[in-house]
């Protein structure tokens, strides 16, 4: 039996990438980062990095965040550990071509967080932007193909993801304050799927679904007009019936 050889094996590495999004002025946007290294040196990429060897998938998406961008994140497998924005495993990338320094599978994260402040470069960027998500997708010049490695595709993947996801779970109470209007959650769900939802209908659903909202206890006039009323996310994580998205 011949002995074991490391040396015989090729290099394989792993990353992780974060398609992070957020609602800022009532439109969904994405995190990106100018690479400051080769290769793609220059071009638009989502915020991501290597794996360290003595750390999980999880922690090391959680680290490039926080290196990145200044963001923390909240994964939903570590219940008691809070830090305000939503971390969730989206799908795992690994065309050989992907990367072209070596063979490099990709293991991608989806982000949520409520409307965040401009965030902070650093690794290997050297500088950060959110940025419109139809801009990213479907502006003139600003075309996913423009961005870095495989990132159009695992944007697109995600911004979908947020999408879908939203119909059938409380998800969209991830892009909220702790305490928020139901017209401050329905200019989520406009935002997170491009559409312009009817308020009275809106209200009646996510007020009569069960465990989806709980009453905060109070009101605001945060919005203009008159006050309205507060809640915080109840316990439910599926919705039923779901919230189906309007055919656009």
């Amino acid at each position: 039996m011949s002995p074991y050889d490391p040396s015989a094996f090729p290099p394989f590495a792993v990353t992780v990438d974060l398609v992070v999004l957020t609602v800022r002025r009532h439109a969904l946007c994405a995190l990106v980062v100018r690479r400051g290294e080769q290769p793609f040196q220059g071009r638009w990429a989502l915020p991501g990095g290597f794996v360290r060897a003595d750390e999980d998938l999880s922690a090391a998406a959680a680290r490039e965040l926080a290196e990145e961008t200044g963001l923390c994140a909240h994964d939903p497998a570590s219940p008691g550990v809070d830090n305000g924005a939503h971390l969730e495993q989206l799908a795992t990338y690994g065309d050989p071509r992907r990367d072209p320094r070596m063979r490099v599978v990709s293991v991608a994260h989806l982000v949520l967080a409520p409307d965040l402040p401009a965030p902070r470069a650093g690794g290997d960027a050297n500088s950060a932007r959110w940025a419109p998500v139809d801009e990213l997708l479907e502006g003139p010049g600003q075309t996913v193909e423009g961005l870095a490695f495989d990132h159009a595709r695992i944007l697109t993947d995600g911004v979908e993801r947020a999408r879908s996801k939203i119909e059938y779970s409380s998800l969209a109470t991830a892009f909220c304050p702790p305490e928020f209007t139901v017209g401050e959650l329905r200019r989520v769900y406009e935002a997170v799927w491009g559409v312009a939802l009817d308020p009275r209908n809106f209200h009646r659903k996510v007020t009569g679904t069960p465990g989806f909202l709980v009453p905060a206890g109070g009101t605001t006039t945060r919005q203009g007009g008159r006050p309205a009323q507060l809640f915080r996310a109840g316990g439910a994580t599926l919705l039923n019936p779901p919230m189906l998205r309007p055919e656009v």
